[in-house]
């Protein structure tokens, strides 16, 4: 796993701090080359990967990614799923059927299809989620994804439900199907590793908010270091700034003397921050710039 990662909040108007910078972000990235060129500046900076969700403007940066193997090699993809909205939209300008195309395996789609009906009638959980998995998994092809994660409004509803094996499941399709290993992304992280290690996913993959005042740690900062404690997950740190309460140099020094974090995930859309952000990581960790 990457230590530094990229993620695309700023491509699709995602913005904590400000409303207006939200929808700025929004306007400018509607264009494919300002998106390549911000994720081109990550990867020439040291990021080692993209943490994306399945966006379908992730589909075109994929393509674009095939296209040019030689300029992307070393640099993976990190997708989360799913996306909900773009299934939704899809139905609705395509209908059911051409929606199924769109997102299915273009290769033994009649069987995908008789599959899926059968683990619907059968009430087979882990087939309903394999399926899930591969019309989500479908835009990465032939693209390095060491870790497939699970969004956070999935993660967290299961761990409502206590539904461990939905995780078990997850898990196991990641592992077997696409030789990744399964992460998860969550907002209370002392409540979801439990559950995780009863699933049987050891030394788990984990996306959390983690920064120096708390903010949005469900559980809190002591209750994540207990947890980490007894679980040992390999924690990606997100919203370490907690939306721009900290200063950056603050921020990163503290969260990479939390033991449990092996990596940050951050966002950015100018070179500068990326840059500014890229070079306190490795200062801190006595990398060379």
């Amino acid at each position: 796993m990457d230590r530094i990662l990229f993620g695309d909040n700023q491509f699709f108007g995602v913005n904590h701090m400000s409303e207006e910078k939200a929808r700025q972000q929004a306007m400018r990235f509607q264009d494919m080359e300002e998106i390549m060129r911000v994720l081109e500046a990550a990867r020439d900076l040291g990021a080692g990967g993209f943490m994306c969700t399945t966006h379908d403007r992730i589909a075109e940066v994929a393509e674009r990614m095939r296209a040019n193997p030689a300029a992307w090699a070393g640099f993976n993809m990190y997708p989360g799923m799913p996306y909900a909205h773009k299934y939704a939209n899809a139905v609705t300008e395509l209908g059911y059927f051409d929606a199924l195309r769109k997102f299915l395996p273009k290769d033994g789609l009649v069987d995908t299809l008789l599959r899926g009906s059968k683990a619907i009638a059968t009430q087979d959980m882990s087939a309903i989620i394999g399926l899930l998995i591969d019309a989500e998994m479908k835009m990465f092809h032939g693209l390095k994804t060491p870790v497939v994660f699970l969004q956070n409004v999935v993660t967290d509803l299961v761990i409502g439900l206590g539904a461990v094996d939905a995780f078990a499941a997850f898990a196991s399709h990641v592992q077997k199907k696409y030789g990744a290993e399964p992460g998860f992304i969550t907002m209370n992280v002392p409540k979801l590793l439990p559950l995780l290690d009863e699933a049987g996913v050891k030394r788990p993959i984990v996306c959390a908010n983690v920064n120096k005042i708390g903010f949005r740690m469900s559980g809190g900062i002591e209750g994540y270091r207990k947890a980490a404690e007894t679980y040992d997950p390999r924690v990606i740190a997100m919203s370490i700034f907690a939306s721009g309460a900290l200063s950056p140099r603050d921020a990163i020094e503290w969260v990479l003397d939390e033991p449990y974090v092996q990596s940050i995930v951050f966002g950015a859309s100018s070179r500068g921050n990326i840059e500014t952000t890229i070079n306190l990581i490795n200062e801190k960790l006595g990398e060379p710039a």
